[in-house]
């Protein structure tokens, strides 16, 4: 795992690691990644919906790579709404890394960290493999909150798959 340079400046919130990649919270211009944030949410309403409120990540080793939205819910709950990476970038580690750092960072701030998904089997898998854990579902989320039909990996998405991971006193984050 890279050491990472912690910088705070006027507009974002930097951290960058030994090996070239770098994170920025992004303040200002959240609309400038849409065509990213579709990939993780194709409904471009349903996407202002959270963005507007939500801390945008953005993931840079060179050019940019991937790019995830958290709120919190909560005093102490924080919900990754949106986490994607550019189809040709996929399987290379930059949304696990992201996963990592954004459950790092929350747990300052507060005790659980959860994540809503279509119920598809390589992407429960990777919440799961990130140290996320079943919660509860959402019946008919997706076919009563967008207009169209969303598919992932020829699925068509019906309900919302909630998982959680509990950050305080999670050794994985200490290091």
């Amino acid at each position: 795992m890279p050491h990472f340079l912690y910088t705070l400046d006027r507009d974002k919130w930097l951290k960058t690691a030994s090996n070239g990649t770098v994170i920025i919270l992004e303040l200002e211009a959240k609309k400038d990644f849409l065509q990213l944030l579709l990939l993780g949410d194709e409904d471009e309403k349903m996407l202002d919906r959270y963005l507007k409120r939500g801390d945008l990540f953005a993931l840079y080793k060179g050019d940019l790579k991937a790019t995830v939205v958290v709120t919190q819910e909560k005093e102490d709950v924080f919900e990754v709404k949106n986490l994607a990476v550019w189809p040709q970038e996929q399987r290379r580690g930059y949304g696990r890394f992201l996963m990592t750092e954004m459950c790092r960072l929350y747990s300052r701030l507060g005790t659980r960290m959860l994540v809503g998904t279509g119920d598809v089997f390589e992407t429960l898998n990777f919440y799961q493999a990130c140290g996320f854990t079943r919660s509860h579902v959402i019946k008919n989320f997706f076919t009563d909150n967008y207009p169209q039909p969303i598919f992932e990996n020829g699925i068509q998405l019906k309900d919302m798959v909630y998982l959680e991971r509990f950050l305080k006193n999670d050794r994985r984050l200490k290091k």
